[in-house]
């Protein structure tokens, strides 16, 4: 326990798509590691409702909420001296969700520029993950995990949508020379009420960090 939580392990990150289990996974392994958690603010965004609702009108402010967001929590991990996992990172917006609304026309070119102009210049003051953990879900697996949480906000999701951020997640993750990564299998594991699927995780996670020293 205390070597995994050496100082020079800071910051944790799990990507992955919309109803994953990202938010769990991220639960269950700061409870087993001691880690500090930073989870995406769903319940106080001012603009996700809205999004949903009309997104061609909500993308872009609420896409800058995210980056904005994200960025502070990445700034605070940086400077703090405790070990955080992260639910969701500042790279998904810019390289799977604004993108795909601006090719589906919900963002006009003009946003999405002066969004990614933003993004660079941030992410080029920070450092990516000491490790990042990809929840890789069919689509299946996705809403079934979206139902079952039962969001209202979420039920006017198509699945074209979750297929389109499904594709824009594997050419990422495909190309992510950033750090050390780690893929899971969601459609194969069920860590959320399984002890032996979260122990096979927690053990892979182990020996990733392990690599760090």
């Amino acid at each position: 326990m205390e070597e995994l939580n050496k100082p020079q392990v800071k910051h944790i990150a799990i990507a992955g798509n919309i109803g994953a289990g990202k938010t769990t996974l991220c639960e269950k392994l700061a409870k087993h590691f001691g880690w500090k958690t930073h989870f995406e603010s769903t319940d106080d965004n001012p603009y996700l409702a809205d999004f949903y609702h009309d997104m061609q009108r909500w993308s872009f402010n609420l896409q800058i909420y995210f980056l904005n967001n994200r960025y502070q929590q990445v700034l605070k991990i940086l400077q703090g001296t405790n070990t955080v996992i992260q639910d969701r990172t500042i790279y998904e917006d810019a390289y799977i969700f604004a993108p795909n609304l601006h090719d589906m026309g919900l963002m006009t070119s003009r946003d999405f520029e002066n969004y990614f102009s933003l993004f660079s210049t941030m992410s080029s003051q920070i450092q990516a993950p000491d490790l990042l953990i990809y929840l890789r879900a069919s689509i299946p697996t996705l809403v079934a995990h979206i139902q079952s949480r039962g969001r209202d906000y979420e039920g006017s999701m198509s699945l074209d949508y979750l297929k389109r951020l499904n594709e824009r997640y594997e050419k990422w993750i495909g190309s992510y020379r950033e750090g050390r990564l780690l893929v899971i299998n969601s459609d194969e594991v069920d860590f959320q009420s399984n002890a032996e699927d979260l122990g096979t995780i927690v053990n892979q996670v182990q020996a990733e960090l392990h690599g760090l020293f």
